[in-house]
């Protein structure tokens, strides 16, 4: 079964850019551009969402000064294994704001919580445009939410649901490095039904 997906497969463009991108954690000093960073954040406004809401919000922080207290503030305690984050040029938080009839009544009657579905859409836009324009960038969930509201001044009804580290990758990609066992196609891919 292995060989007829594996020769099902098209080589494409996008796909290259999914098989390329990593989550990077180290970052080269040199500020990320303004436009590209602007960039970024189009691709995920662009993304659809339940109800079209869009409950996405994003807060981006390139100061340095900003980052380090930032940092100092959300990664400390159980937190601080994130403390890395605070060397990446540029941190983007994505808030959530919540609407009543496609998160709330949704998550009730559904038991999915949409919003978090739309922010993942959202996020991965903004990560593979990262990808296409150069940059690295790294999903961070570990991180104390609330904290993060407050210190960036978030709206109560905004809730923090992840942050994305960004900049340019120190040193060179390695495209020989040992890649991360992913599972086979065999293994998650049913047709007309699970069996």
């Amino acid at each position: 079964m292995t060989d007829s997906f594996e020769k099902m497969i098209m080589d494409t463009p996008f796909l290259n850019l999914v098989r390329q991108r990593r989550s990077i954690r180290h970052f080269d000093p040199k500020p990320v551009e303004k436009e590209k960073t602007v960039t970024c954040i189009e691709a995920a406004r662009l993304a659809p969402s339940a109800e079209n809401v869009q409950p996405w919000r994003f807060v981006v922080m390139d100061d340095p000064a900003r980052i380090a207290a930032f940092s100092d503030t959300v990664f400390s305690g159980i937190y601080r294994f994130t403390r890395w984050a605070s060397r990446a040029p540029v941190l983007i938080a994505i808030f959530a704001e919540k609407d009543w009839l496609a998160n709330r009544l949704g998550k009730e009657i559904q038991g999915t919580s949409y919003y978090l579905i739309d922010i993942g859409i959202a996020g991965e836009h903004l990560v593979l445009q990262a990808e296409e324009l150069g940059l690295g960038t790294c999903w961070i969930g570990w991180f104390h939410a609330r904290k993060a509201r407050k210190f960036l001044a978030a709206p109560k009804g905004w809730r923090a649901v992840a942050l994305i580290a960004m900049g340019y990758p120190r040193g060179k990609r390695n495209k020989t490095k040992e890649k991360r066992k992913k599972k086979m196609l065999e293994e998650i891919l049913y047709f007309n039904g699970y069996k």
